[in-house]
């Protein structure tokens, strides 16, 4: 069926498109596979099992090739009509792919592992004339196969059998969303887990690929019933506005991502927010007359017609087909489960946090729920509202049945629906019109998770609501509880929030951003753009004071902030699991924990307040200046939450990546550079492993070495050595002990330019909780403790020194030297 006339050339291919890169990292290849299924309804999903064979190398065929770890960049060679390059220019058939295969994880129930694959086609409407089809299977493959490793591949010079079909099954793909630009089709997986580690196919045939080279068959792993996932962190997946992407090599770091999934799979990768940046739609975008109007009335004041709606809408889909099919992020996307939130560059830099007369303006308000629309399609694989805010149809955003008919000519959107793995709130968020989505999911045997929409209820004094927290924490008891009662209780529980929570503090910056001694220069600035790059296009605020606005140690968010520690806190005692936080957002990487007082001599292993939070960003976007490291450095200080928990950054960087210099020797604790973090349950079924935690690498260590000590020094035996020679950032170390411990492994960029984006390993051991209950005691009562400063050499006592009013050099953890 005919196409609407703006998608007749795709957005790399249209030499018009003023919103297309011209940087080659967004020339590579877009993954697309689907299948045609004659007569059947598109919008209701059937299937049906069948044998694999007649797809798994149909049309295939397997050129010469060096010898591959399953890293390289070798595609097998794919012949015929129905898979091959798009040859029919202009037919509109609904069988061109534009994005996808996408694949996703959502929850575990039983004996069964559910995910959905998205596939995003070219053309639509409100009937679809082509409906694609899934075929799923099992696969065994020769002892010893990992990761990527292609069938007919040679590892370490020995050959691989070629991978024979278990069982396999179809999944119609059922419509999602389709106007006459392009078709969302999703594709419900199931399947079972076994007893041991299981290797997916999953294929979808006869569509036409933009690539020749696309592989036919994406692969994926489940763990084994009584194991836990593997897991990939990552955030700040894309670039800023005005960034040279050539002098940091595209995004390179997904090579690396490649490398580490083929020697060890992924079973999830875990999306902490800004999964894509959509700020230059202020730049090069529909927004740019609103961005250049200078008087900040007529900007809040100016309305958000359907006519800029639908050119946002344009924006945000081209950029998603754009991003989601750049090299090698796409191969990745298409081979390891994502789990995601959201976070404001998934909208635009800063959303949320301006102040609230501008966070209200029509535009703001329309751009919140466009973006919505497609992170719901492209990260979530769920239908979207049926329509978006425009000041033309407002009463539509109501959540009644108001429908905008502008919005769906000929257009089908599904019904929507979420899973159990969602926690839904309970009402709008102020600015974007729609419930947050947060997640709770079962990673593998002993390991829960639990994502935090931080973004979809934010304002500048709240990240959440207090009924939103209520669902959050009912719904984890629940879950907790029940999987006690099973007798297969979670060890581990992992929250992803999309900005650091145990981080330094900034006040003092905060305190001139928003001090009355800038309003002259503000005044200026509108008048007569005296200091344009200092302040932000928006409200006119200092640039940087939305990003410290937020931080959850910020001012306005504290309070929020030590009230959710203390409720997790409470958790991990009724529960005794270790709780472990990943945040992003701050483009460099850290290692942020809370911990008892020194003074109550609890040792970590029973200690329910030691929360480890892995600060790992950014992926892709380049780091801040060495100088802010250094800053942030310098403000390590102690900080008490409470009496009975302290907080402070952990000295993890021994040395800088590789040969460089990114850091000055005293700063151990922060390292602007680009990275990405692994984690690894130690499974208590690898009986092989000789080592406890990190014992035999260090020499035997008692508990008694740590009591009493500080956070400026290390607190626990899987602390100790923390860096690149601990056993958690070695391969053939890590995750292979048996005490159930986390090991985590933070990969940092050694070299910018290096286009294969090699990294160095920096790890530590966090340890699994045994709490006893009534053991150790409390200074909630102690009143002189309130502004303690416990030190090793005070024994608990409160300090007499006057706290300092200067930034202060944090003291490095023992042989932690450059």
């Amino acid at each position: 069926m005919a196409a609407h006339e703006h998608d007749q050339i795709l957005p790399e291919e249209d030499p018009r498109n003023p919103y297309a890169s011209s940087n080659r990292w967004r020339h590579q290849e877009s993954s697309a596979f689907a299948r045609a299924a004659v007569a059947r309804d598109p919008h209701a999903p059937t299937a049906h099992t069948r044998d694999l064979s007649d797809y798994l190398h149909s049309t295939r065929i397997e050129g010469n090739r060096p010898d591959s770890n399953g890293a390289g960049n070798y595609q097998p060679i794919v012949v015929g009509s129905s898979d091959g390059a798009h040859d029919g220019i202009g037919l509109q058939d609904g069988k061109e792919v534009v994005c996808g295969p996408l694949l996703n994880y959502r929850r575990m129930e039983g004996r069964t592992w559910h995910g959905s694959v998205l596939l995003v086609t070219k053309g639509g409407g409100k009937i679809q004339d082509f409906q694609p089809t899934l075929s799923l299977g099992r696969v065994t493959v020769a002892s010893g196969q990992q990761g990527l490793i292609h069938e007919g591949s040679a590892v370490n010079g020995a050959a691989v059998t070629a991978v024979q079909s278990d069982h396999g099954t179809d999944v119609a793909g059922v419509c999602l969303y389709s106007d006459p630009r392009s078709t969302f089709w999703q594709f419900d997986l199931a399947c079972d887990i076994a007893d041991t580690e299981a290797k997916w196919a999953y294929s979808i045939a006869d569509v036409r690929y933009k690539s020749a080279t696309k592989p036919k068959t994406n692969y994926f792993y489940i763990p084994a019933i009584d194991e836990s996932m593997r897991m990939m962190f990552h955030s700040c997946n894309g670039f800023s506005v005005g960034t040279d992407e050539d002098a940091w090599s595209g995004p390179a770091l997904w090579n690396d991502v490649m490398r580490s999934h083929a020697q060890a799979p992924f079973h999830v990768m875990i999306g902490g927010g800004d999964q894509i940046y959509n700020d230059g739609i202020r730049v090069k975008g529909p927004l740019r007359e609103w961005t250049d109007i200078g008087n900040p009335k007529k900007r809040r004041e100016f309305p958000f017609p359907e006519s800029l709606r639908e050119a946002c809408d344009d924006y945000y889909l081209n950029n998603y087909i754009r991003w989601y099919s750049t090299e090698p992020f796409a191969a990745a996307n298409g081979q390891i489960p994502q789990l995601n939130i959201w976070d404001d560059h998934d909208i635009i830099d800063g959303f949320g946090s301006y102040v609230n007369e501008f966070m209200k303006c029509d535009v703001f308000r329309g751009i919140g729920g466009t973006a919505h629309k497609y992170y719901m399609l492209f990260q979530h694989h769920l239908p979207p509202p049926a329509s978006t805010y425009t000041s033309d149809a407002p009463e539509t955003t109501t959540h009644g049945p108001e429908q905008d008919p502008k919005q769906l000519v000929d257009t089908y959107v599904r019904q929507q629906a979420f899973d159990s793995s969602y926690i839904i709130g309970s009402k709008p968020g102020p600015y974007v019109a729609e419930h947050s989505m947060n997640m709770f999911a079962k990673l593998g045997a002993r390991v829960a998770f639990l994502g935090i929409d931080a973004r979809t209820e934010r304002t500048r004094h709240q990240v959440n609501y207090p009924e939103t927290y209520e669902m959050i924490f009912g719904r984890l008891r629940d879950e907790l509880g029940s999987a006690i009662a099973a007798g297969e209780p979670f060890r581990h529980l992992i929250l992803l929030l999309g900005i650091p929570i145990a981080y330094p503090r900034l006040t003092w910056l905060e305190n001139v951003f928003s001090s009355p001694l800038i309003a002259p220069v503000k005044f200026l600035n509108r008048r007569f753009g005296f200091g344009g790059g200092v302040f932000n296009h928006f409200d006119g605020s200092v640039d940087l004071l939305d990003d410290l606005d937020d931080h959850y140690t910020a001012r306005t968010h504290k309070k929020e902030r030590n009230a959710m520690v203390k409720r997790f806190q409470e958790i991990c005692a009724e529960f005794s699991v270790r709780l472990t936080i990943l945040g992003g957002d701050v483009h460099l990487a850290a290692l942020g924990r809370f911990y008892s007082n020194p003074n109550l001599h609890i040792p970590v292993e029973k200690d329910h307040r030691y929360m480890v939070n892995v600060v790992s960003s950014a992926i892709v976007n380049k780091p801040p200046p060495a100088a802010i490291a250094n800053l942030l450095a310098s403000r390590n200080k102690i900080h008490h939450l409470d009496a009975d928990t302290d907080e402070t950054l952990m000295a993890l960087f021994d040395k800088d990546p590789g040969n460089s210099t990114k850091t000055r020797s005293s700063n151990n604790v922060t390292m602007p550079s680009r990275n990405y973090a692994i984690l690894t349950e130690n499974s208590p079924n690898n009986y092989e492993a000789t080592t406890n935690g990190h014992a035999e690498a260090n020499g035997d260590l008692s508990e008694n070495q740590f009591d009493g000590k500080d956070g400026h020094s290390f607190l626990s035996q899987g602390e100790f050595g923390a860096g690149t020679k601990h056993k958690a950032a070695a391969f053939e170390t890590h995750g292979k002990n048996h005490d159930g411990a986390l090991d985590v492994c933070i990969r940092v960029e050694i070299d910018q330019h290096d286009k294969e984006g090699k990294t160095e390993p920096y790890g530590l051991t966090i340890p699994v909780l045994n709490y006893e209950a009534g053991k150790f005691g409390s200074n909630a009562h102690t009143h002189h403790l309130r502004h303690h400063r416990s030190r090793p050499d005070t024994a608990g006592h409160p300090s007499t020194r006057a706290p300092s009013t200067a930034p202060s050099i944090p003291v490095s953890a023992p042989e932690a030297g450059r």
